[in-house]
């Protein structure tokens, strides 16, 4: 049966539906807003989802409830945005020019200087306000982690965020009261259509649903998938890149579904970092630091973990981590699944075993038995908002006799593609957990790692660092308890 199919994207802008059948593949919405709409708040800083100049937030409809959340408009594509709701920060201020409690705190606590980044981090709070109205300041500092600004400094800018709930009533806020309003014209704009605009490399499709995009991808299997955009957006905006054609998943709620079952949790490909977050550090406590320094927080709530692993990047934040776990993908093409361990989906740099027309439709990672030793460090050179240089994960299971009976060493950012260390297991493997045998296994890097020197890091330092991290997580896991410091906490072990 052919499937219905609607040739428009339809949603809200602010209080204004906006429907539109002309839409190229690769335009931004951060284009779409301050060219065709004149809404120049939104600024464009670094086009790669760095810098938080552009930020707005995004609502969508999810089991009937409506969620908003910070993105990047320099990267989310237009194509994306069917049956959603964009604010921008024209539309925060009220009709009589009253503003905003979130930019009234901004003024009170002189948190702007030239103004340019303002409304990014005014947008960045309005979400936080949104989802916790009595932040501390961790939970600020994370919200703000995407925003960056260059003559204010912080402080004054956490103290605005502080200080928003004692100017105004979050109930009152129109995003708040009128939600059911909302939430009618947003269901009103979901027809279950497939969505179609535009021809050859100029064509867009947006599927009906999981079945029908497997029905598009094996009819077009050299189209441009694309979820959540942090990655695919810096192929069209630092790199020029011709995508099309582009098919869109970010709507489609079957890709978005968590199940925790006996033996492990399934995460859909579709699951946004941010969405991932509570089952996540639930399940497995020791990625709680990795999760939080994932991008900036409109990169956790756009990103896939899907499409972290389907890009196959040698530097992505996911695959080391889910490797130590065991975590297996789900491939899918046509009414056909398969399934394959993740450390052999990575075939080579640039290469993953996903035949043409096949995709990642979800992501099953086995629970850790009570005994297992498990930890992942990434090493980056600034702490927030940075890709790794490193990602190192290790998981080691002892007998009885406190000797190793299977270890799991795996590493992003050591070789073309995300990488097991079978050299340094297979020392370990047998040996009693102790400092003679960390060393022993250190020597044996060189037999599974030739690194690359780059701008992020010298191969001398990749070596050096994947063997101090081996070290590292002895100290912590069976060796003497070193001390951690931050901010916030001073941690033993």
């Amino acid at each position: 049966m052919e499937p219905l199919i609607r040739n428009s994207i339809r949603f809200l802008l602010n209080d204004k539906v906006v429907e539109r059948t002309d839409v190229s593949p690769t335009e931004t919405l951060l284009d779409f807003l301050r060219l065709s709409r004149k809404l120049r708040g939104t600024k464009e800083g670094c086009a790669e989802g760095d810098c938080g100049a552009c930020t707005v937030l995004v609502g969508r409809l999810l089991d009937g409830s409506l969620k908003y959340e910070s993105v990047n408009a320099c990267i989310r594509f237009v194509g994306s945005l069917d049956g959603c709701h964009v604010v921008t920060v024209e539309a925060l201020a009220g009709t009589d020019g009253t503003l905003h409690p979130v930019q009234q705190a901004m003024v009170d606590t002189h948190a702007s200087q030239c103004g340019f980044c303002t409304p990014g981090f005014v947008m960045s709070l309005y979400g936080l306000w949104m989802q916790n109205p009595q932040p501390d300041t961790q939970q600020i500092e994370k919200a703000l982690q995407g925003n960056l600004c260059r003559c204010t400094g912080y402080a004054a800018i956490i103290r605005a965020a502080e200080s928003v709930s004692s100017i105004g009533d979050l109930k009152k806020d129109p995003l708040v009261s009128e939600r059911a309003r909302v939430i009618a014209q947003l269901q009103a704009l979901k027809d279950g259509k497939r969505v179609v605009i535009g021809e050859g490399r100029q064509r867009l499709v947006l599927p009906a649903d999981v079945d029908d995009f497997a029905e598009v991808l094996e009819s077009d299997p050299g189209a441009t998938i694309v979820a959540g955009s942090t990655d695919v957006g810096l192929w069209v905006t630092k790199f020029m890149r011709e995508i099309g054609p582009v098919v869109f998943l970010s709507h489609l709620d079957e890709l978005r579904l968590i199940s925790e079952g006996d033996d492990g949790l399934t995460l859909g490909a579709g699951v946004s970092y941010t969405e991932a977050y509570p089952v996540i550090i639930r399940h497995f406590p020791q990625l709680t630091e990795l999760w939080n320094r994932i991008g900036g927080e409109q990169v956790r709530n756009m990103g896939t973990v899907g499409g972290n692993i389907a890009n196959g990047s040698p530097i992505g934040d996911t695959p080391p981590a889910l490797i130590g776990l065991g975590a297996v993908v789900i491939l899918r093409k046509g009414k056909s699944r398969r399934s394959v361990r993740l450390e052999n989906y990575f075939i080579a740099y640039g290469r993953q075993d996903r035949a043409p027309g096949e995709f990642v439709e979800a992501i099953h990672i086995p629970y850790l038995n009570v005994d297992d030793l498990y930890g992942v460090y990434k090493i980056s050179k600034r702490l927030d908002e940075d890709i790794s240089s490193v990602c190192g994960a290790f998981r080691v299971v002892l007998d009885e006799r406190g000797r190793v009976k299977h270890a799991v060493v795996a590493f992003g950012g050591m070789a073309g593609t995300p990488k097991r260390a079978s050299a340094v297991e297979q020392a370990l493997t047998g040996a009693v957990w102790d400092e003679g045998a960390i060393e022993k296994a250190v020597a044996a890097f060189s037999n599974d790692y030739t690194p690359l020197t780059d701008w992020r890091a010298s191969a001398d330092y990749r070596m050096l660092v994947a063997k101090n991290l081996l070290r590292r997580f002895y100290l912590e896991t069976g060796g003497e308890k070193p001390v951690r410091l931050n901010r916030y906490e001073t941690v033993f072990g």
